[in-house]
This record gives C-alpha cells, structure tokens and sequence, in this order.
C-alpha cells in the first residue's frame, strides 16, 4: 500500500538518551537547531508523537513562525500541520497542550481503546486499527484518506524503534548533544530488537551550535514479499535511470539496479545505454557482476519495469538472466503491458522460479513517464 515518507526526528545525548530522570526536559539542543525544527515542522504534512511523549513533555507540537506558517496558507496548505498521536489504551490527558493548540489532531489506537478515547471528548479524530496497533495500516491510512504525503516523527524512542524495526522510517534526522546522561532508568532513542542490517546511508551533517545534526536513510533491502523503506529508495533510483535512456519507438526505456542484502549496490544499467541499442536494464546491470559473487544470492534487483518473459533482440529474457544469477527477489514499478508482447508476464515467469515479486504502483508513474510516446 502507498504511504507517506516517514521521517524520524530526535535529539539524543552523546550516550544515547532522550532524557534524563529528573523533573524538567532535559534541553539537549538551542534556538537554532529548535528553529531548524521549526522549519521541518513547516515542510511536513502531518506531525506525530506517541501517547507517552504527550504525557512526559505535554508539547504543542506547532509551527511557531508566522512566516512559514504564511507561507504555508500561500500554498494552500493548513497553517499547521495534522498532529497525530498513537496509543494502544486509549488513555489520554484531555487537558494536555496538544489538544487545544493547532489544528486537526487524529488519535490511532485499537478497538479498545477507541471507545476510552471518544469517551473523553477529545476535539479530534478517533481512528481504530484492529485488536493492535497496526503501523502499515496507520501509514496507508494517512496517505489515503487524509493526504498525507510527509510524516514528521518526534517521538518517543518506542514509537521510533517500532517504525525502524518494521522497516518503515526513511529518514532519521538525529542530532548529537554534548552531553553525557549515564543513568539507566533514563529514556533511550531505541530499544533493543531485530533490526535491518546493513549501514545507513550518510545524507549530510551539520553543525548548529555546539550540536551536530546528522541525516541517515536505511540502504538494507527488505526481504521476501514485504516492502521496506530502503526498497522505496532503491525503486526511486531506477525509475531516474530509466529517465536516460535514448528514446526508442520499439522497446522501453527501462532503469534496473541490483542491491546486495546488506545494501551495497551491486551494479545499475539502464535501456540501450552505451554502444549496444538493444541491451536491456537488467541485462545491462547484471553484466557488470560477476557471476559467481556471492551477495547474488541475497541481492534484490529493482526495474522500473517489469523484467521481460519474452524478447527477440537476446536468446535469453531478462527474467531468465535474473533467475540464472541465482536472485530470488525482485522490486518493480510496473507490469509491462501489451505494446510490443502480448501476454507479457515476467513476473510470473520468475514467480514460477521461486523468486519474490513485490510491486510498488505508488512508483508506476514515475516508471511510464519516459514512456509515454509508447503508452498514449
């Protein structure tokens, strides 16, 4: 199911803590980092913070400048964005800040506890997700029914560990504060888990002050027929190779990446690039691999388009090199329709071969983009 890009944000001490145990907020950070967060606040469709960090902080959790909320009204957009709150029980303060500062507020909690939540009158929209909290479920409905395209996170560490750990944060905005907690009892940013392995992709940092900001994305792809952030990420990357391909009357233009399990890529190609006007993406990918590497083994390949079943330019389809190479899993945007083969389906073909198909439509228009003089 589509949902919104999940960005995570926190401030942690030099040992890992969000906190410390005494009776005020431990401020880890200044006036300018707060204000960076302003800023992220303004570019975010929708806030959300579990039910614990409203209970230990009370925060408004509000655009505070009147410039980038104009801004925001200039744009079409609400002056503040949607705030959104999880909890299980139900149990909330009705007098807490984030009720009555804002604007709409959504509640997402379970069966049970929406009929604890209604019951306390709570000016905002009660959302139940089954017998549990059902993260997938929460996102797809934010991105369905409300719209909403980006996902600030502020907190608390069990609401990040539980995104992180399912694969669902494609972003973490962390920054390091001078400080040094030491106290067990204090909150940490993430829990122990089974996390994704792999290194996170280092996007930038930052000194603010005498903080450093540090922004990750995850690399690792999923495995088996479940989606992943990283997946999204790669998928994204071959739908901008498919972009350069030379534009053909004949065959599509096609972008394919190939990523190993702990997320290093592997090798990238894209349709009819180089001296070769036939040579297709996977193909082209798959050759700059040695055969016997192997990370091919637990590697995904992510195709814009669907791998080939069928072709009369090569002896062997693009999902046959795929199956040969010993990968069993794929990612792509887009089912390749009847234009030039009738009955295309390579991803039954590779289906058939014990290969996992995971189709993301949400990129399908990015895929047809370069082919639209085919499509139309």
């Amino acid at each position: 199911m589509p949902r919104p890009y999940v960005l995570l944000s926190a401030a942690v001490s030099l040992d890992g803590y969000l906190d410390d145990t005494g009776p005020d907020r431990l401020l880890l950070s200044g006036p300018a980092d707060f204000d960076r967060v302003d800023e992220v606040r303004a570019s975010v469709d929708a806030i959300l913070v579990g039910a614990g960090t409203i209970r230990a902080d009370n925060p408004r959790l509000l655009v505070n400048s009147p410039e980038r909320r104009a801004a925001r009204l200039a744009a079409g957009r609400p002056e503040y964005p949607l705030k959104i709150t999880v909890s299980g029980s139900g149990d909330l303060d009705p007098g807490a800040n984030f009720w009555h500062t804002g604007g709409e507020k959504i509640v997402y909690t379970t069966d049970e506890g929406a009929e604890r939540a209604r019951a306390l009158g709570l000016a905002a929209d009660v959302v139940p997700l089954g017998a549990d909290l059902d993260w997938p479920a929460l996102l797809a409905h934010l991105h369905e029914v409300r719209g909403v395209r980006r996902l600030m996170v502020e907190g608390g560490g069990t609401v990040h560990t539980q995104l992180l750990l399912r694969g669902l944060a494609d972003e973490l905005q962390l920054v390091l504060a001078p400080l040094l907690v030491g106290d067990p009892d204090a909150p940490r940013l993430f829990g122990p888990g089974g996390y994704q392995g792999g290194r996170l992709r280092l996007l930038e940092t930052r000194r603010i002050e005498d903080v450093v900001l540090m922004r990750y994305e995850p690399t690792a792809p999923g495995t088996g027929p479940v989606a992943v952030a990283a997946d999204r990420h790669w998928l994204r990357i071959a739908c901008e190779l498919a972009a350069l391909c030379p534009p053909s009357r004949t065959a599509f233009s096609v972008g394919a990446v190939v990523v190993a399990a702990d997320g290093t890529e592997l090798a990238r190609g894209h349709s009819r690039e180089g001296d070769d006007p036939v040579v297709h993406a996977e193909e082209a990918a798959l050759a700059r691999i040695r055969p016997d590497d192997p990370r091919l083994a637990g590697a995904t390949v992510y195709s814009s388009l669907e791998p080939c079943a069928r072709r009369a330019s090569r002896p062997a389809p693009c999902a046959r090199l795929i199956l040969d190479a010993g990968i069993r899993r794929v990612v792509t945007a887009w089912r390749e329709p009847d234009t030039f083969v009738t009955g295309a389906d390579g991803s039954g073909l590779l289906t058939a071969g014990g290969v996992d198909v995971v189709v993301l439509p949400e990129y399908e228009e990015a895929a047809q983009t370069p082919n639209r003089h085919l499509t139309d």
